[in-house]
């Protein structure tokens, strides 16, 4: 027996061994063993002819198993998922069950994310202890955190963001000493949040967001080396911010780069030591009841791109370290109680995109360049503040006296009282002094009646030439010579029509700035409103080429093209050109300049992908004409929240110089295609490739200028796919829709990645692009469709 033992310990280990040599089998055996070897393969070949399915040979553990069955058994399953979980095991390390991933046997990874599942999270997956991933967010599980989850050795992420979990966050939870990512974000969470979540040393992503935890920021969480975000946000937190971060870590690097900690109810003032954390990008405490000042520390996180400390208590004046912070894109100081000047130095914060200091007691008056590169929404509810908008003009010095004022004893020596003579000659001195000016105004407002009568009819007398003439201006375009100023202004077709003194006397608020030249939103005499940009007159071309080009700008016309109104060439060379005024700004202004309290849902923003990319087909198919410089601040959006593209065709005014200085600019926003370093001219592929930077910016509700981890938006999107973390690239707001949109973000996603491949030859045409958003769109309403008439329809597919 124990020498038949032997041998077939020999055939378990090296089977082909002994195949080829029978040495290791006895003679007399011979014969038995061949009948046993035939019986062993007949019978897998009756096994796999039965079941149908391949099988890799991998058995799942008893304990496996076991735990599997239970955590099934815990859970709701209405659209039938979890079918594939058989009663035999068969299948469930080989890919045959649904979520589930195995290695050498054991359970490593969970992943059933937008399956519509129910129920609760068993304590039996305490079992796997092989567990590495948990991954079940986007359904509606209820119940409480499984405190087994602790026992896991190899735990590396829990993922259970928007579900319907309850009770507290288990302590046990901070024993996994390899765990590195806890979102829990999304639930009905409550109670402490524990300091041994900073236990493991490999946590880098807590987020703990849209919960109603309560009491204190736990102390161990400012001495987390790993830790590279943490988000608390819109919960109950109560207590000061702890005044602690990184102190104990001295020669030490601490990680942290986000810390969102915004609508709660912490107190207390700005921790100083926030300034120990030198990798910090991103710092939100809205919406809480902080105060005290703003620490000059602040200043030293050069990294920093997003300040937001809006909606607090907090007094004290602007320190003038935040210029130190070169990199910063937003700040956000709104509704506090600050006071004192703005100072000159923050004019000097060249990334500064979005700015809003509205609603404080600040005073004096707003730097020049700041007032002229943001609109007054920045700075309104400042009663004494002043020169940010022509209704809040600063007021000038009071002129010195150029005559010494006489002493008052000498005034009193030549007071004497007026008699009644006197009073009556005063009185009717200054009666005829009102009635002259009366008069005089009257006098010029008949002549100004005339002389608008008379242009008038000019106008309907040039229209009816044009439209009775061939050759004038062409069809659809009316010249005006002149104007008290000189110079020539020339309208296409459009609903406003105006003269070229109405234009140059409209009031104008600066909009923005680029290469190009200078927005103003123009406000005319009967007050309508136009949208007018000043290019500057060194980079375009000549006027005879300008016209030529501009002629044929002013006849394109698309619902997702922003339409040419109207051009004015100046006397001294001076060139305009008028378009439509969207009163919704621009699609980074919609994006990343809003609140928290108006959300955009998910079909808003794929119409916005479908119109700009619409617009962007219309250009390349029907006009010939390369954008080369489109992002999200050139897509405008109308009041109904149409995408309208500017900016087109503007290349072809300038020189080639000029274009070249975009090409540039657009590279150091995000949207630049690689190439364009090399090739310095844009093309169809490259004008795809910012249309899927602008796609993956509606998906994740990044802007391409923030700094995310020293890479760009497509290249952090792609390699958080890679990880197999695909959720988290999507805006939070998004995920919120997820089970029934997930298919819709999924596909977009893969259509943005497309649509930014390094490689020119790998990007679809537009038309293509086009293509696949409107089969997207179908596919979902068709899905949306049938769940509506059958409830075991199949859901959104499993997560990439």
């Amino acid at each position: 027996m124990e020498n038949q033992s032997r041998v077939f310990d020999s055939f378990y280990e090296h089977p082909f061994r002994c195949f080829a040599d029978w040495s290791c089998i006895s003679d007399k055996k011979k014969e038995k063993w061949k009948f046993f070897l035939a019986w062993v393969l007949l019978c897998i070949w009756v096994f796999q002819g039965v079941s149908g399915q391949d099988w890799d040979g991998v058995i799942i553990t008893a304990a496996d198993y076991q735990g599997l069955q239970a955590f099934k058994s815990e859970l709701l399953d209405p659209k039938g998922f979890l079918k594939s979980w058989n009663d035999s095991g068969f299948g469930a390390c080989s890919g045959g069950w649904a979520g589930i991933k195995c290695a050498q046997g054991q359970v490593i990874v969970i992943q059933l994310p937008w399956k519509g599942l129910g129920g609760r999270i068993t304590e039996k997956i305490g079992q796997l202890q092989g567990l590495r991933k948990l991954s079940l967010h986007d359904n509606v599980i209820a119940g409480s955190v499984p405190q087994t989850l602790g026992l896991l050795p190899n735990l590396r992420g829990v993922q259970l963001f928007n579900n319907r979990l309850s009770g507290s966050i288990p302590p046990s939870l901070g024993f996994s000493p390899l765990l590195q990512t806890i979102d829990l974000s999304n639930n009905s969470l409550t109670g402490l949040i524990p300091d041994s979540l900073a236990n493991s040393t490999k946590l880098y992503r807590l987020n703990l967001s849209y919960n109603s935890l309560s009491g204190s920021i736990p102390l161990s969480l400012t001495r987390c080396l790993s830790l590279v975000f943490l988000d608390l946000e819109y919960n109950n937190l109560s207590g000061s911010i702890p005044d602690s971060w990184g102190e104990s870590l001295k020669n030490r690097f601490f990680q942290l780069q986000s810390l969102t900690l915004d609508h709660n109810f912490l107190s207390g003032s700005i921790p100083v030591s926030l300034s120990n954390l030198i990798e910090l990008q991103e710092v939100s405490l809205s919406h809480n009841n902080i105060t005290g000042g703003i620490p000059s520390e602040i200043g030293r996180l050069s990294r920093l791109t997003t300040l937001d400390f809006s909606h607090n208590a907090i007094n004290g004046s602007l320190p003038a370290s935040l210029s130190n912070l070169t990199l910063l894109t937003k700040l956000d100081l709104s509704q506090n109680k600050l006071s004192g000047e703005i100072p000159e130095s923050l004019s000097n914060l060249n990334r500064l995109s979005f700015l809003n200091v509205s609603f404080n007691s600040l005073s004096g008056p707003v730097p020049k360049p700041l007032s002229q590169r943001f609109n007054s929404s920045s700075f309104i509810g400042n009663i004494q503040l002043c020169g940010y908008s022509a209704s809040a003009p600063c007021p000038s010095e009071a002129p010195s006296q150029i005559f010494p004022a006489p002493p008052p004893e000498k005034q009193r020596a030549h007071h004497r009282k007026l008699s009644t003579k006197d009073i009556i000659l005063i009185a009717a001195g200054a009666l005829l002094i009102v009635l002259l000016i009366l008069c005089c105004i009257l006098f010029c407002c008949l002549i100004r009646k005339r002389t608008q009568s008379k242009a008038k009819n000019g106008q309907a007398t040039a229209r009816a030439a044009a439209r009775g003439e061939k050759g004038v201006a062409g069809a659809g375009v009316e010249a005006e010579t002149g104007g008290d100023a000189g110079g020539k202004l020339v309208h296409f077709d459009g609903p406003m029509v105006f003269t070229a003194d109405d234009l140059l006397c409209a009031t104008a608020e600066i909009m923005g700035k680029s290469t190009y030249g200078t927005v103003y939103k123009a406000t005319l005499e009967d007050g309508s409103q136009v949208a007018v940009k000043r290019l500057r007159e060194k980079i375009t071309k000549s006027q005879r080429e300008f016209e030529t080009e501009v002629n044929v700008l002013g006849k394109i016309r698309h619902p997702n093209l922003l339409a040419l109104r109207a051009y004015y060439v100046g006397p001294k060379g001076e060139k305009l050109l008028v378009y439509d005024y969207m009163s919704k700004g621009s699609l980074a202004t919609f994006l990343h300049a809003r609140g928290p309290e108006t959300p955009i849902d998910w079909p808003t923003r794929m119409r916005i992908a479908q119109g700009m990319t619409r617009g962007l087909f219309y250009l390349h198919n029907n006009e010939n004409i390369i954008h080369g410089n489109l992002t999200s601040s050139n897509v405008l959006l109308d009041e109904h929240n149409n995408a309208k593209i500017a900016d087109y065709g503007l290349s072809r005014l300038m020189t080639a110089a000029a274009n070249a200085n975009v090409i540039a600019t657009a590279g150091a926003l995000g949207y630049r295609a690689p190439e364009l370093s090399k090739l310095k001219k844009a093309n169809t592929k490259t004008d795809v490739y910012s249309l899927g930077v602008i796609i993956l910016e509606l998906l994740t509700g990044k802007s391409p200028g923030e700094a995310m981890n020293g890479v760009d938006l497509p290249q952090w999107v792609a390699s958080i796919v890679k990880e197999e973390w695909t959720n988290e690239v999507f805006d939070l707001e998004l995920m919120k829709d997820a089970p029934t949109i997930g298919d819709e973000l999924l596909n977009t996603l893969k259509l943005a990645l497309h649509c930014v491949d390094p490689s020119p030859s790998a990007r679809p045409e537009v038309q293509q692009v086009l293509q696949q958003l409107e089969e997207i769109k179908r596919e979902a309403e068709a899905v949306a469709g049938t769940s509506g008439g059958d409830d075991g329809a199949a859901g959104t597919s499993e997560e990439k």
